[in-house]
């Protein structure tokens, strides 16, 4: 595998700004690795981050370069700040960003497949949220979503959050209950659609967002929304995580697995 550290200008955020990338590589003699290569445009994972993070945590706090390598599997890691994957109210436009332009400009950069049988993302707890809102809003660009002890539920947890600054600045005073802010009304909206992105969640049962995250699941098997749920044993932090990424690429649905 290549891991690289993306500096580049956004035209969106009108800023420079960065990405972790991990590509592919076909190897034969490196010790205690197998790399793989699955094709000349790879499968891509965009994987995101929480709320307290950067694009460098995940390889900085799991074994995900690791974990990619046999899988032939490209992962984009941007930088998004505070932003909770939104067009900000007083900032800058992050839903345009990650959704419009990081992957034209991963995909001027690296040999990344367009094709949407062959992009996912997936995210921890903010990180969560932005995968499932991308997916559930643009699913003729994502096929499978995953989300790492997620906020599901957004409306109420800006309601109850004591960080009412950095929402209203994100919100404003905007009432995002049935926005497409929304996951749960995504759910409603969408669930009958024709084009539906593959989901998965998964969240600890000590995890302060478990409730959330049971009600999000709920919702789901009501609408018969196609998800894979796993609830067990755990709390909002890395090692969780770095077991649970692990399930997330095992259930993706790769080519020649």
């Amino acid at each position: 595998m290549a891991l690289l550290r993306c500096d580049f200008y956004s035209e969106v955020l009108h800023l420079s700004t960065s990405m972790t990338v991990i590509l592919p590589q076909q190897t034969t003699t490196q010790v205690g690795k197998q790399n793989k290569m699955a094709g000349e445009k790879h499968q891509t994972l965009y994987l995101l981050h929480g709320f307290s993070d950067d694009d460098t945590i995940w390889t900085r706090r799991t074994a995900i370069e690791r974990y990619a390598a046999p899988l032939g599997l490209a992962v984009v890691m941007p930088q998004v700040h505070h932003s909770f994957y939104t067009d900000m109210k007083y900032g800058n436009k992050y839903w345009t960003f990650l959704t419009e332009e990081l992957p034209s400009i991963a995909r001027s950069f690296f040999p990344l497949s367009h094709e949407r049988e062959d992009n996912f993302v997936a995210g921890l707890s903010m990180g969560g949220y932005g995968a499932l809102k991308w997916a559930l809003n643009r699913p003729e660009q994502i096929c499978a979503a995953a989300s790492l002890s997620g906020v599901t539920d957004i409306v109420s947890h800006v309601n109850k959050s004591g960080r009412e600054e950095v929402f209203r600045l994100i919100f404003g005073d905007e009432d995002i209950a049935g926005t497409e802010h929304d996951l749960f009304s995504l759910i409603e909206k969408t669930h009958e659609n024709e084009l539906k992105p593959l989901l998965y969640q998964c969240c600890g049962t000590e995890d302060f967002l478990y409730e959330d995250n049971i009600r999000f699941k709920e919702l789901c098997d009501k609408t018969n929304y196609n998800l894979t749920a796993d609830f067990g044993p755990g709390d909002h932090e890395w090692g969780y995580w770095d077991k649970t990424i692990q399930d997330v690429l095992a259930w993706l649905p790769l080519k020649n697995q």
